[in-house]
C-alpha cells in the first residue's frame, strides 16, 4: 500500500514538474498497472534466472547464515566443560602430531635446547556435536578455546615455554558435526637435555622432547601418537651450524609418580652428530702447529740461550690460551674429554721441550767446568820441545767451546770429542820433560738434541694415531 502511495506521488510531482496537466484517472491508470506487473507470476525463463543466482540463494544451514552466536550454535551453556568427555566411563583418547619447525639453539653449557613446533591434538567430545547440511567443520580461534576441554599437556623437563601470539595468538579450533575437535597450536620450548661430554667434540647427542598430562592419570585420558612415526613431520630446511641431525622418531611409555599414578607420556627423540670441522680449525690445529713450532729449538746452537728459552715459554703460555679458551665454552664436568686428552698431551709435549734444553744447558755448563780444570792443571809450557802439539790441543777445546761439533767416528755417530793430548818430557838437568800423559774427555750434551728430533715426532704422531683411531668411531 505504501508504495502505490509513493508511486502515484512521483508521477504527480512528474506531471507538474513538466508543465502538463494529465486527467486523474489516466494517473491511476498507470499506477494500476505497475501493480499488476510487480504481481503478476514469473514466467520460466526469470524463474531459472532467479534460482541460478548466487544473489537469490539462501542456504537452509544454520552454520552458514548469520546470526546464532557460536556458543548457542554448540550449546556449550548447556554442558560443564570443567569436567573431561565421557566423564565417569573410559579413558578419553586423546591422538598427537607433531610438526617440528626449526630447532634454534643447542648449548652444551646449558644442557639444554630450543625447539619451535606445532602440536596438534586430536580427540572426540560429543558435547560440541551440531547439526550440519553442508558444513563440514568449524574453525575458531584461541577465544572459545577458553570455554570448552581441551586436553592439559604440558612438556616435562621445560626450562620455559611459550605460544605465539604475533600478530594474534597462534592457537586453532576446528570442531566437526559429530564432535571431533582438533586443537594447534604454535609452541617454543626450552628443554633440558642431559648430554655425555666425554667425546667432545667428536660426539654424538641424543635428546628428547616429553610431552604429558599434567592433571589426568591414564584412567581418565589416554595419549597416543595418531600415526605412529608418521605423527612426527620435519621441515627439511631444519639445519645446525655444529650439529648435523641424523634422525627423528617417536616412542610412547608409562611414567611413574608416587604421589598421583601413572601418566602416559610421549617422546620426541632426536640424534644429533657434532660437525668436527670448526673445532679442528680453532683447537686441533693450532695445538699441533704449537707443539710443532717447540721442536724447532733442537736445531738450535744449544749456547744460544736468548733464543731457545723464549721460544719454550711462548709455545706454553700459548697452549694454556687455548686450553682455557675450550673450557670457557664448556660446561664444569667431572669428567676427562676428548679435547682435554688431546691439548693436555699436547701441552706436556711443548712443556718437555723445555724441559729437554734445561738438561741440556746444566750438562753443557758440567763439561764447561770440567774443561776449565784441566786447563787449570796443565803445567806451565815454558821450555816445552813441542810447544804446537800444546796449541793444538787448547785450539781444540776453544773450537769445542763455540760449538764447533766433533769428529766423525768408525761407527757413523757424530760425538763431540775433545781430545787432549799432552806429550811432555821433562828432565831435570836439561829442562827436558820426561814422562807424556794422555787424557780423552767425551762431549756428549747435544745428543739429547738428536734424540729430541726423532722421539719427540715420533712420539706425537703415534699418539695421534691412537687418538683418532679411537675417537674417530661412532659414539
Amino acid at each position: 500500500m505504501h508504495t502505490d502511495v509513493v508511486l502515484l506521488f512521483l508521477l504527480v510531482w512528474s506531471a507538474g514538474a513538466s508543465g502538463q496537466t494529465r486527467p486523474k484517472a489516466q494517473t491511476l491508470q498507470r499506477c494500476r498497472n505497475v501493480r499488476l506487473k510487480r504481481e503478476m507470476p514469473l514466467t520460466e525463463g526469470a524463474r531459472r534466472f532467479r534460482n541460478t543466482s548466487s544473489i537469490f540463494k539462501r542456504s537452509p544451514d544454520i552454520t552458514k547464515v548469520w546470526g546464532p552466536k557460536s556458543e548457542q550454535l554448540l550449546k556449550i551453556d548447556n554442558h560443564d566443560f570443567t569436567m573431561r568427555p565421557g566423564f565417569g566411563g573410559p579413558a578419553v583418547p586423546v591422538g598427537v602430531d607433531v610438526q617440528v619447525e626449526s630447532l634454534d639453539a643447542i648449548s652444551e653449557v646449558d644442557m639444554d635446547f630450543t625447539m619451535t613446533l606445532y602440536l596438534r591434538h586430536y580427540w572426540k567430545d560429543e558435547r560440541l556435536a551440531f547439526k550440519s547440511n553442508t558444513n563440514l567443520s568449524m574453525t575458531f580461534d584461541g577465544r572459545l578455546v577458553k570455554k570448552i576441554w581441551v586436553p592439559d599437556m604440558f612438556f616435562v623437563h621445560s626450562k620455559k615455554s611459550f605460544t605465539h601470539d604475533t600478530t594474534t595468538e597462534n592457537v586453532m579450533l576446528r570442531v566437526y558435526p559429530d564432535g571431533k575437535v582438533l586443537y594447534s597450536l604454535r609452541v617454543t620450548v626450552t628443554s633440558m637435555c642431559s648430554m655425555d661430554l666425554s667425546r667432545f667434540p667428536l660426539d654424538t647427542q641424543t635428546c628428547s622432547l616429553e610431552i604429558e598430562s599434567y592433571a589426568y592419570t591414564d584412567d581418565d585420558l589416554m595419549l597416543y601418537w595418531k600415526e605412529g612415526n608418521r605423527s612426527l613431520n620435519t621441515d627439511e630446511k631444519i639445519s645446525l651450524s655444529q650439529f648435523l641431525i641424523q634422525k627423528f622418531h617417536t616412542t610412547t611409555r608409562l611414567a611413574f609418580y608416587s604421589s598421583t599414578g601413572w601418566y602416559n607420556r610421549l617422546y620426541i627423540t632426536f640424534t644429533l652428530r657434532r660437525h668436527v670441522f670448526f673445532f679442528l680449525l680453532q683447537t686441533y690445529f693450532p695445538a699441533t702447529l704449537m707443539v710443532m713450532l717447540s721442536w724447532v729449538s733442537f736445531w738450535i746452537d744449544r749456547r744460544a740461550v736468548p733464543a731457545r728459552v723464549p721460544l719454550g715459554i711462548t709455545t706454553v703460555l700459548t697452549m694454556s690460551t687455548i686450553i682455557t679458551g675450550v673450557n670457557a665454552s664448556m660446561p664444569r664436568v667431572s669428567y676427562i674429554k676428548a679435547v682435554d686428552i688431546y691439548l693436555w698431551v699436547s701441552f706436556v709435549f711443548v712443556f718437555l721441550s723445555v724441559i729437554e734444553y734445561a738438561a741440556v744447558n746444566y750438562l753443557s755448563t758440567l763439561q764447561e767446568r770440567k774443561e776449565r780444570l784441566l786447563r787449570e792443571r796443565l803445567p806451565c809450557t815454558c821450555g816445552l820441545a813441542h810447544p804446537g802439539m800444546m796449541s793444538a790441543s787448547y785450539s781444540e777445546v776453544e773450537a769445542n767451546a763455540t760449538g764447533n761439533y766433533g769428529l766423525p767416528e768408525s761407527n757413523g755417530v757424530k760425538r763431540e770429542r775433545m781430545l787432549v793430548q799432552l806429550a811432555m818430557e821433562s828432565d831435570q838437568v836439561t829442562g827436558h820433560v820426561g814422562s807424556s800423559a794422555y787424557s780423552n774427555v767425551w762431549i756428549d750434551t747435544h745428543v739429547i738434541d738428536k734424540y729430541s728430533r726423532v722421539l719427540f715426532p715420533g712420539s706425537y704422531v703415534l699418539f695421534n694415531i691412537f687418538y683418532w683411531s679411537i675417537y674417530s668411531q661412532t659414539g
